[in-house]
């Protein structure tokens, strides 16, 4: 092994031949990348089993040194995965600790692994691979979540009775829609999701390996080779693009945040929903808290925290789009900055599905409580309208009539229905609409929130869910 070899194997910067000195302790603390990209240990070595067959298949390397380097990744897979792997001060991040590692082991034939490879190319390589199956996770349970909603859903399809409760508009009480169509609401919202993380999965399956710093190699490199052995759709086009390109981050992130906001509509939702005051739903005591003061409450936590995490779900959107800006091409240490936000983005979102999912799963709706107040008189205002509608008189007419009606109903205090039954234009039948029920009757146009188009839309649903479990 040569000096310079031997120097790697022991720990010195990858870089440090043109250097006279160290690096100064307050450099290495300020970039050292090791205690978040560690969760690329796979991802790296997979990358650089691919990088060192390629470069046997070219003759770059010969079968003895390709069959060292095998040997010495294979090592380094076991003490990462058994948690034996020894990191050492000097380890800048996880590409640079398992090379130390690989040349220990290998000695000259380990010193060849980086042959026609930049760590610019190989982190890009790395982070993409990590997406791909990390993605695919979230994705996954995406539509766990959305299993849950569906099943519930179907629960109350199926409960001999219609159970329904006010939709709101402006948070206020508009018109009944069943509680199953309110839940599908939620999962066509997730489904979507799932479709675009998916869809971005496929901008991102393009193998950056081959570009090298940023121009790729003077050596007969395959990148091709490689990307196919990786399972990547396809090689880079162009080197400076491959290196420096992070919009596959920032489209992730700004899914995630979307996503993120989906989720804390829900939570939103059923933080009012097990309120007392609207008391449309009770938690389950293995999915609430408690107060450290006051002993009767049951606080609904992980909807609040699946509220408040979609502000950093979007705070690292932002925060990585800043980043990218103003980088030139190609590659710039600001680009260790993707890491960080897509790492805790994922974490937090997929605890947060979970969560969600097990919180919904296991709750009790109070049906009789949301029915009581869908039946209120003033949530079948527009059916009265569009029953004069039926009957030859103009909308705007028809909204002004029901209008005055209810202002009178408020300001007399009598019921809705006996201002509606005296009515010159309305009288006793369209009173009748307003009897329990019968505006959630009325829904049913396609897509519309009532017992009548439920089952058309259920259908839709489970085939939509069906399409995205299959996806690949």
């Amino acid at each position: 092994m040569s000096e310079q070899d031997d120097s790697v194997a022991h720990g010195k910067a990858l870089w440090h031949g043109r250097f006279a000195a160290a690096p100064a302790e307050e450099l290495m603390a300020f970039t050292v990348s090791l205690p978040f990209d560690r969760r690329l240990w796979l991802d790296d070595i997979t990358g650089s089993r691919a990088h060192v067959a390629m470069l046997g298949a070219t003759g770059i390397l010969d079968s003895d040194t390709v069959g060292a380097i095998e040997d010495a990744l294979a090592t380094v897979h076991d003490e990462m995965a058994s948690g034996r792997f020894a990191f050492v001060e000097t380890d800048e991040d996880i590409h640079t600790a398992i090379e130390r590692r690989i040349t220990q082991i290998a000695g000259d034939a380990g010193a060849r692994l980086h042959t026609g490879r930049s760590r610019n190319d190989q982190v890009a390589t790395a982070l993409r691979l990590w997406c791909k199956r990390e993605i695919r996770v979230v994705i996954s349970k995406v539509l766990d979540l959305v299993d849950v909603l569906h099943a519930r859903a179907t629960e109350t399809d199926s409960a001999g009775t219609a159970v329904y409760l006010p939709g709101y508009t402006h948070l206020q009480r508009a018109q009944p829609v069943l509680l199953s169509h309110h839940l599908r609401a939620h999962g066509w919202a997730l489904m979507r999701d799932a479709d675009r993380l998916f869809d971005a999965l496929e901008r991102l399956d393009v193998s950056p390996l081959g570009a090298g710093a940023l121009a790729g190699s003077s050596l007969p490199i395959d990148p091709q080779h490689s990307a196919a052995l990786l399972g990547f759709a396809k090689a880079f086009d162009n080197s400076l693009d491959a290196v420096s390109d992070r919009d596959f981050v920032a489209e992730l992130l700004a899914h995630i945040a979307l996503l993120g906001v989906h989720l804390s509509r829900i939570g939103e939702e059923w933080v009012l929903w097990t309120s007392e005051e609207f008391g449309f739903a009770r938690l389950d005591d293995a999915y609430a808290t408690g107060s450290s003061m006051l002993p009767q409450k049951k606080n609904a936590d992980i909807a609040e925290l699946a509220r408040g995490k979609a502000g950093r779900l979007i705070g690292n959107l932002a925060g990585l789009l800043t980043t990218l800006k103003g980088l030139p091409l190609a590659y710039n240490r600001d680009l260790q900055e993707d890491k960080e936000p897509l790492f805790d983005s994922v974490d937090q979102v997929r605890r947060a599905l979970v969560a969600l999912a097990g919180m919904i799963a296991t709750a009790t709706f109070n049906s009789q409580n949301m029915v009581d107040a869908g039946d209120a008189e003033a949530l079948a205002a527009t059916d009265l309208a569009e029953w004069l509608v039926e009957r030859g008189v103009p909308f705007r007419r028809a909204h002004a009539i029901v209008g005055e009606v209810v202002r009178s109903a408020i300001e007399s205090g009598q019921s809705l229905a006996a201002v509606v039954s005296r009515h010159a234009e309305l009288g006793a039948e369209a009173a009748g609409l307003l009897s329990p029920g019968s505006a959630i009757a009325r829904r049913r146009s396609r897509g519309g929130a009532g017992p009548s188009v439920s089952a058309d839309q259920a259908n839709r649903f489970s085939e939509e869910l069906a399409r995205l479990r299959a996806h690949r």
